[in-house]
């Protein structure tokens, strides 16, 4: 466990609520907020205005859980109208770190934590004893369907990422028929979100009226949950039921999947406010019929989570492996070793550390003299702060302090938007190129590089040809190039022979490489 050095945010986003907490210490958290999305017109202000409550408190590190897929930097929430670049809104909220996760990636890594009283089980199934770690399944309908698996991988947990509540819906009575004909009406696709749901319950109390030939009453999800627990409206007593007996056969769909013989947890806003009700109801019945599997998921537990903050302390376990990532990377050691240094620097070395370690990235690229005025010491005091850490001078500490920080540099591409601001579209730019030129290290083939080498280095002609405006790398190549001393041609113009050749080639510019006049090969 890294030691807490400031808060780190927590925060779990909804689409209806955006629940907020600073956690203080393992699993310790405070400050927990809860605000409501439609009184915010983006993800920034939202997040910001919790942020401004605890001025002038900071917090350099964040997670926080979306009920939405992330690929990538963009996120764009399914059920909500919020999206954002990750990269952008770490920048914009001053964050060292900032982690986006699925939430029931984040509400699967909170299983192995809870302890008994976190859980109330639902029938009687004692697991398959295997001697091991297993497999474990999280569903949860609320405002979609969330799901999520838990595979054992060491001494820690690996968590999936899934969509499966997407699949498309399956009935099993005509009743269950009779209501995908009706979402049939609305969705040319029924998975099971569209019905296990907040949305998709109340489009089943209408199926259902429909299908009772009765008028159906403009009910929420909550309205028709209380009329049905207080037994005064039959159609919304039928609706509940049929939404557990759904969610039977969904979880047990993950189930068989995943072969989650450590059990199956249900989350969620819906299941947990049922109480005793869900453990009467017709899920595990359902859960359990499964034709020739009936025996096979009759020993699988399922288990409602109750724990209040279960997201939250996925969520910071999440961050937590980020944190331990990025620390392990090789050179992130000095910022560790600027912490256990800090008793042994004097009192303006240790304004300089203290200055570094709030603001690692702003010091890689600050001249000396804007860390001293920012530090308030001499400039000489940044120098003999760099050497106490065993570094030759400030040059030599920030290419250590660089190697540490790139644990943090997104390797996918950060889209551009008009609405940057000048920092923003500088770092994106950056961020960019370092991140083409990582994905380009991590793609280079040995033997085609040295077989180019020696082709080159060989060749007493090399000519290089361009399709448009490709023609200016041509030209920049043959600059390069001149150190060969080899007598270098560019065509940017292309004859009818070569323009028929390039229809067969994919490159858009073909060096060739010749000896006289009797041969001649290419590379492209």
């Amino acid at each position: 466990m890294l030691p807490f050095d400031s808060p780190r945010l927590i925060a779990d986003i909804g689409t209806s609520y955006a629940r907020f907490a600073l956690e203080v210490a393992r699993g310790e958290f405070t400050q927990i907020t809860s605000l409501r999305c439609a009184d915010y017109p983006d993800f920034f202000s939202a997040i910001n205005s919790y942020l401004l409550q605890l001025k002038p408190l900071n917090v350099e590190h964040a997670a926080i859980a979306v009920a939405n897929p992330v690929m990538g930097d963009r996120v764009v929430m399914t059920n909500y109208h919020w999206q954002f670049s990750i990269e952008s809104m770490r920048l914009q909220l001053g964050l060292e770190t900032l982690v986006i996760v699925n939430d029931f990636t984040a509400l699967a890594m909170a299983v192995p934590r809870l302890s008994p009283s976190d859980l109330h089980q639902i029938g009687e199934a004692t697991g398959v004893e295997t001697g091991k770690q297993t497999v474990m399944g999280v569903i949860g309908p609320g405002s979609g369907l969330g799901m999520s698996g838990l595979i054992p991988a060491g001494d820690g947990w690996i968590s999936l990422g899934s969509e499966g509540g997407h699949s498309s819906f399956s009935p099993r009575n005509e009743r269950e028929v009779a209501v995908l004909r009706y979402a049939w009406k609305s969705f040319e696709h029924v998975s099971f979100e569209r019905l296990l749901s907040g949305p998709g319950m109340e489009l089943m109390y209408r199926a259902l009226a429909d299908y009772a030939n009765k008028p159906g009453l403009d009910l929420t999800a909550p309205e028709i949950t209380e009329r049905a627990l207080n037994a005064t409206d039959p159609i919304c007593e039928e609706t509940l039921d049929v939404f557990c007996a759904l969610l039977g056969t969904a979880a047990a769909n993950l189930a068989v999947t995943l072969g989650a013989l450590g059990g199956i947890y249900i989350g969620g806003g819906i299941i947990p406010r049922l109480g005793s009700y869900f453990e009467s109801s017709s899920f595990r019945r359902r859960f359990e019929e499964k034709g020739r599997f009936t025996s096979y998921l009759k020993a699988i537990p399922t288990f409602v989570i109750t724990a209040e903050q279960a997201s939250f302390i996925g969520i910071s376990e999440i961050l937590e492996a980020q944190l331990r990532t990025i620390q392990a990377t090789p050179g992130s050691a000095i910022l560790g070793q600027i912490r256990r240094a800090r008793s042994d620097l004097s009192p303006a070395e240790l304004r300089v550390a203290e200055y570094i370690l709030a603001h690692p990235r702003t010091a890689l690229n600050d001249p000396i003299t804007d860390i001293a005025k920012a530090a308030q010491v001499s400039q000489p005091t940044v120098i003999r702060f760099c050497r106490s850490l065993g570094c030759e001078g400030l040059s030599d500490f920030k290419l250590r302090l660089a190697s540490g920080l790139t644990g943090t540099v997104p390797l996918t591409h950060t889209q551009v938007t008009q609405e940057d601001s000048t920092l923003e579209l500088g770092s994106k730019v950056l961020g960019n190129t370092a991140s083409a030129i990582l994905q380009v290290r991590s793609q280079i083939n040995r033997e085609t590089i040295d077989r180019a080498i020696e082709l080159l280095n060989h060749a007493d002609r090399v000519e290089f040809f361009a399709v448009g405006h490709y023609g200016v790398i041509a030209q920049d190549a043959q600059f390069k190039f001149l150190v060969l001393q080899t007598f270098l041609w560019v065509k940017s113009t292309l004859s009818r022979r070569f323009s028929q050749r390039r229809a067969r080639w994919k490159a858009k510019i073909c060096i060739r490489r010749c000896w006289g006049c009797k041969s001649h090969g290419r590379l492209k």
